[in-house]
């Protein structure tokens, strides 16, 4: 991903666009070319600040994260791609197991086939809902978007998803403190929101509304399958 404004989402020539640092601990940003506003004003906030912004889904927060903070230049893409591709299956299988699994599924007496069954099932549960979530995902960016998919584009949707699904992991806490199953689904409704903001980040010539429908599908298919697997 290029440097871009946060502001107006307009890309930058590199990150001497962002700032000019005349020493350490002395910078001036710069402003946008495009709305005239300073490019990036997160360059000098504190990183709770950031947070604060994403969890509000403040547009230019997710700008920031995915194109000037998480950027080729800067880090190490490919290998954070992937790492949070894992963190996503991970936390999306915790979900799958809460759901499914009930005490008795964990007792002594459960023979050894049994769990061997049932973890297998649990997988591909957990790979079949995600291979069509992201089926659906690519096919309604093409489609529903009008949005020319290459591999480039196709990791810079991906990977802006995967980051701002980052509230799945209020999942863990369910491992010290016990919810109602409707927590999930209250998860699952702002992971549905975060993503939605993320795309229109990415895609910043697109409706919110088109990115509402583009993520609402990937998540409805996502959970439909969920329920179909559970009735086999």
């Amino acid at each position: 991903m290029e440097f871009r404004c946060v502001e107006c989402g307009f890309q930058l020539a590199s990150d001497k666009a962002l700032f000019i640092q005349y020493s350490p601990g002395n910078i001036r940003l710069m402003k946008c070319e495009n709305c005239k506003a300073v490019a990036d004003e997160y360059i000098e906030c504190e990183i709770m600040i950031l947070l604060i912004d994403l969890v509000l889904h403040k547009p230019k927060a997710y700008r920031h994260l995915l194109y000037n903070l998480l950027n080729r230049q800067v880090v190490n893409l490919e290998g954070l791609f992937w790492k949070s591709i894992s963190a996503f299956l991970l936390l999306d299988a915790f979900t799958i197991l809460v759901l499914n699994w009930s005490e008795e599924n964990w007792s002594l007496s459960v023979s050894f086939s049994s769990l061997v069954l049932g973890c297998t099932k649990m997988l591909m549960n957990l790979l079949l809902r995600n291979f069509m979530f992201l089926c659906i995902l690519l096919l309604a960016n093409r489609y529903f978007l009008d949005a020319h998919v290459g591999v480039s584009r196709c990791t810079d949707i991906l990977f802006a998803i995967f980051v701002s699904s980052y509230l799945k992991i209020f999942l863990i806490t369910m491992l010290v403190w016990e919810f109602p199953y409707s927590v999930l689904f209250i998860i699952d409704m702002f992971v549905l929101s975060s993503n939605v903001v993320a795309l229109k980040a990415v895609m910043t010539e697109s409706s919110i509304g088109k990115c509402i429908g583009t993520c609402f599908s990937a998540h409805a298919v996502k959970w439909l399958l969920h329920f179909i697997c559970q009735d086999h």
